[in-house]
């Protein structure tokens, strides 16, 4: 049983921006940077009974797995995951999600994730539910034409097309598993155009052998999960 238990949401109409660990790590380093660099306010978690056993601590602070974050200045809301979502909660986590951008009134989803290439150039790659939203971002980011979206990335971008509620997905380019947050760092600027925000990524750049160190157990746990679903599809999300 997935539940969303959120204080308050002081942006009207925001964009809902979500991010779990996944291959290179790139979207959950890109979200992390978004809370600090920002200085979001927390105001609301995501619980599961099949969510690990974990809790992060931060200064001494608890902080659950699943966090709810909102930006007032930017206008969106961010869903940030410390930890992979396991097959046997992503599709109720995914309706569950949908469910609730719909009724704050959010505009659309962003999801973000990586994912991987041989050739590594760091590109940030985009797909949406709708031709309409391709448009908003093909200035932007290469449109991924083909392949596949796995794990709940894939899986939200699928309750959106059910639902018909606008989703976007944008894919940071690595070349591997280890946290790659250089990836991340294009991803934002990416953000940054089709948003026009303009979230600095100095610090992420600067501290990207300090961040790829602290990442790596993350990294170890969201290899775990990308390894069931690389047996069954040849690119992913």
């Amino acid at each position: 049983m997935t539940e969303i238990f959120v204080d308050k949401i002081d942006v009207k109409n925001p964009i809902l921006i979500t991010s779990f660990p996944g291959i290179g790590l790139v979207g959950t380093i890109a979200s992390a940077h978004f809370i600090t660099e920002l200085n979001l306010e927390r105001i609301g978690v995501i619980e599961s009974r099949l969510l690990p056993p974990i809790a992060s601590l931060l200064d001494g602070i608890v902080l659950p797995p699943i966090r709810i974050y909102q930006s007032t200045d930017l206008g969106f809301v961010l869903i940030h995951s410390d930890v992979p979502i396991i097959p046997e909660v992503t599709y109720e986590m995914s309706k569950k999600i949908v469910k609730w951008a719909m009724e704050i009134g959010a505009k659309r989803i962003y999801s973000l994730a990586g994912v991987a290439t041989f050739e590594d150039k760091k590109r940030v790659f985009g797909a949406a539910t709708q031709k309409e939203l391709l448009d908003e971002i093909k200035d932007y980011v290469e449109i991924f034409k083909s392949g596949t979206l796995s794990g709940i990335a894939g899986s939200i971008l699928n309750e959106c097309v059910a639902k018909k509620f606008p989703g976007i997905v944008l894919l940071g380019e690595t070349v591997g598993f280890n946290p790659d947050p250089r990836a991340s760092a294009n991803l934002i600027e990416a953000l940054n155009k089709i948003m026009g925000w303009n979230i600095s990524v100095e610090k992420l750049l600067k501290e990207a052998e300090v961040i790829e160190a602290q990442m790596q157990r993350l990294a170890e746990q969201a290899r775990v999960h990308e390894a069931k679903v690389r047996e069954e599809l040849p690119m992913y999300g």
